[in-house]
């Protein structure tokens, strides 16, 4: 079985516990012939190559939309459907934050991502195209300008994230730059694919 994860830009594979990253523009899903590929897939262009190769499965197929909002995007439920409970931090191009309790979803928020958020401040001046810094005191008042853009940009995000709860989970590709605010998250990269793994086990019990 192979899992795999369709982005915009770039096609995340997970097989037999490795995972492998390749240019959506590059990936051709005929390739990956014979083994049963379940998949999310947020590319039109690549959603149309798949749709008539037998041994892809999409993972919406067996989603109980109920649980969730007509327009929440598939990678948030695969990392919630991997948590009965607690908070899930996925810090990609936007940070998204969502709450789970005894396996139902509370709801949740989406924030820019770390990347776009130094990005805009640098489109609001020059002065303000810098780097943030990752090692800050979020609880001081700064006195240097990426500090000064980082307390601005993490510090409510940051308190409104401890104010949901525990325990927390954090996933993405700047998940582990993050948990640095966080001195009790777990970090675990492979989150979309865990969720992904109890959905098809739900869906064979089914």
């Amino acid at each position: 079985m192979i899992l795999c994860d369709i982005g915009n830009t770039s096609v995340d594979l997970f097989i037999d516990a490795k995972r492998s990253k390749s240019r959506a523009d590059n990936f051709d899903p005929a390739t990956l012939g014979g083994d049963d590929v379940y998949y999310v897939c947020v590319n039109a262009a690549i959603n149309e190559r798949i749709r008539d190769l037998a041994n892809w499965h999409d993972l919406r197929e067996l989603i109980d939309w109920d649980k969730y909002y007509p327009t929440m995007g598939i990678d948030r439920i695969m990392v919630c459907e991997a948590v009965e409970e607690g908070v899930i931090v996925d810090a990609g191009s936007a940070i998204t934050v969502d709450v789970m309790r005894g396996g139902v979803y509370q709801g949740g928020f989406i924030s820019l991502g770390l990347r776009p958020a130094q990005e805009a401040y640098a489109r609001l001046s020059n002065a303000l195209d810098v780097s943030f810094n990752f090692e800050v005191d979020l609880a001081k008042m700064a006195k240097n300008t990426p500090d000064a853009v980082a307390v601005g940009f993490l510090a409510p995000l940051v308190e409104k994230i401890e104010r949901l709860g525990k325990p927390m989970y954090v996933t993405g590709g700047d998940g582990v730059l993050l948990s640095r605010f966080f001195s009790e998250a777990v970090v675990d990269e492979d989150l979309i694919f865990k969720g992904m793994k109890k959905l098809i086990e739900k869906g064979v019990k089914c």
